[in-house]
């Protein structure tokens, strides 16, 4: 198994509030909090490129120098800017290696769906599970085999292979990913409707009824 550890180096985070973080990240550091085990919480800054490198290669579980001493943090949740792209902030919590926890951790779809080459549709309801397994054995994803899915079948949380040692927490009849049959739509024959051109109205001029013309004799 490749170690998911990594050594990091966490500074005290004098300052608070938004626009302190914002000079954070303009200087190149990530603000960040430590909690659990009944402690205080801990406000602290890391390198934006060593924080980042360690998330983006799937690395959970992480040695952290901070205050003099070594503690095994595992990154809880990470927050990212408007983009997605960016790291603005991390939630750690303190742990140690005999206990579990649970955690969410992403699926890969592995293979080619076998829907898929008979015109089917593939709908991914699901992208991560939540497991609970020891600190050392979190795996980075979980790999899920896509290629026996047929048009009209399903696979749900309870059909995914977990690793030794990892127990599903996420309910067992939640949808992962499906294949559903194209939807056809009947094509319409458009039907070119001709309109006679209506005629102009024509104004004719009304003739005066019995006793008007008399009266307009008198007028003149």
């Amino acid at each position: 198994m490749v170690s998911k550890e990594v050594i990091l180096k966490a500074e005290a985070r004098k300052g608070l509030g938004s626009k302190h973080a914002a000079k954070l990240r303009l200087a190149g550091r990530i603000p960040a909090i430590i909690y659990g085990h009944k402690q205080e919480p801990e406000a602290v800054v890391f390198d934006e490129h060593d924080f980042t490198e360690g998330i983006h290669h799937g690395r959970r579980l992480l040695d952290v120098e901070f205050g003099g001493n070594k503690q095994k943090l595992l990154v809880k949740d990470v927050q990212y800017d408007y983009l997605g792209k960016k790291i603005i902030h991390a939630d750690l919590i303190r742990v140690d290696l005999s206990e579990k926890v649970k955690v969410e951790v992403p699926l890969v779809f592995k293979g080619t769906a076998a829907g898929a080459s008979e015109g089917g549709v593939i709908e991914e309801h699901l992208d991560h599970i939540e497991v609970e397994c020891a600190v050392t054995d979190i795996p980075e994803a979980i790999d899920v085999s896509v290629k026996n899915l047929k048009i009209g079948a399903s696979l749900h949380v309870r059909d995914i292979v977990l690793p030794a040692g990892i127990r599903l927490v996420t309910d067992a009849d939640v949808l992962v990913i499906a294949c559903q049959k194209p939807m056809v739509v009947a094509a319409t024959e458009e039907v070119a409707v001709t309109e006679e051109p209506t005629a102009p109205e024509v104004i004719t001029e009304r003739k005066p009824k019995e006793g008007e013309e008399e009266a307009q004799e008198e007028k003149k």
